[in-house]
């Protein structure tokens, strides 16, 4: 059944292509996943394209919902190279919506070479800080964005990070998880904690985060090592690949962690993990709004975060969870030490994290997309009719 009305016919279809820099296990790449998933594909034809060729961990889950991502530029073996296929995409479609700064400004200017009668409209979201991203990509970024037709940010943080001048054309939109997914086996918790050896009286601490400079894993790894010096039952996991990964797991052997801390890599199973753990920790520098941390939520796992992003609009501190400042990694040890000496307080958050959860629903910001989609491609046909 169509979210918009009654479901037209194929070739009616709106045609939309997402657009973002690769399908690695990040946090807009999962977002794209959920989106996928709940999307009317009645009223909406729906294509993706990416381009980091290291970047593909998710393919086969678009694949299996029948949508088959495209990777720009394979086979150029040169910069830039995907440029030209980016416009012949574009040129077959209603709606470019981009999820990245980078891409978001070629698709603006591509779109500009194209003639009106088959030039799409570009709308963006935002994922993370400003701020996050290098003076150029901002530059280029910041200039281009008027030639939108819409765009959103994920959370009022991020929004406060664009430049003024173009700060009140953003809306805010909060993004989710499929709050109707079927629950976890209650028998994963056991098995996953017996995987990483983690027994039923210890608490233990999950991270997923990918092994990025913004995720701040120094600062995490330092807590860790504060945190098991002052408290024993304290165990640590972390979910996350990417280009630190050396860089961590030196730092991991010269603190001494050993098997108190795992680093556990790319993993599948996110969901059977939450159920393993007592506690979701994030020590991220910056932020946009986590799915992960939502995640967390859903799993009913308290979160001891750092005071980021758009981390303290969703995190009610002593009642979600406890949030720090960034880089303290004295103070994040301090907060997983007292939750993990506190298992009455952890059943309390959980409780209340459970009861956020529901209020993150993916189907909520897909709709408002869609509509999105569909009043802006309507609005352009508008201004493209000749006049009777």
């Amino acid at each position: 059944m169509s979210l918009l009305g009654t479901a037209p016919t194929p070739g009616d279809r709106t045609k939309i292509l997402w657009l973002i820099k690769g399908l690695g296990p990040g946090g807009a790449e999962q977002l794209l996943l959920l989106s996928a998933r709940v999307a009317d594909r009645d009223r909406f034809d729906i294509r993706l394209a990416y381009v980091r060729p290291d970047k593909t961990h998710l393919v086969p889950e678009f694949e299996a919902l029948g949508l088959v991502p495209h990777r720009l530029g394979e086979g150029t073996g040169r910069p830039g190279g995907w440029l030209p296929e980016l416009r012949r995409l574009m040129a077959e479609v209603d709606v470019v919506h981009a999820h990245s700064p980078v891409l978001a400004s070629a698709a603006r200017l591509a779109a500009r070479t194209l003639p009106r009668g088959r030039r799409p409209v570009v709308v963006t979201t935002e994922h993370n800080e400003w701020t996050s991203h290098r003076a150029p990509t901002r530059l280029l970024n910041g200039l281009t964005a008027p030639l939108d037709a819409h765009h959103w940010a994920v959370s009022e943080q991020v929004k406060h990070t664009v430049w003024p001048s173009r700060r009140v054309s953003y809306e805010v939109l909060i993004h989710g998880i499929d709050t109707q997914a079927a629950p976890v086996d209650p028998w994963e918790r056991e098995r996953v904690r017996a995987e990483l050896g983690v027994s039923e009286d210890e608490v233990l601490s999950l991270t997923v985060a990918n092994l990025r400079k913004n995720k701040d894993y120094p600062n995490l790894l330092r807590a860790a090592r504060i945190a098991l010096d002052a408290e024993p039952r304290l165990r640590f996991a972390a979910v996350g690949q990417g280009p630190l990964a050396d860089a961590v797991s030196a730092l991991h052997a010269e603190l001494g962690l050993g098997d108190r801390f795992a680093l556990v890599g790319f993993r599948r199973d996110v969901r059977s993990l939450m159920a393993a753990a007592d506690v979701f920790t994030l020590a991220s520098a910056h932020e946009g709004l986590p799915v992960a941390v939502m995640e967390a939520f859903a799993a009913g796992l308290p979160v001891v975060a750092t005071r980021v992003g758009g981390l303290p609009h969703q995190i009610d501190e002593g009642v979600h969870g406890l949030l720090v400042e960034p880089g303290q990694s004295a103070e994040l040890a301090e907060a997983l030490v007292a939750l993990a000496q506190n298992a009455p307080r952890r059943a309390r958050m959980s409780s209340a994290a459970l009861s956020r959860a529901s209020s993150y629903d993916i189907r909520n910001a897909v709709t408002k997309q869609q509509q999105t989609y569909a009043a802006v491609v309507s609005s352009q046909r508008r201004q493209t009719t000749p006049a009777a």
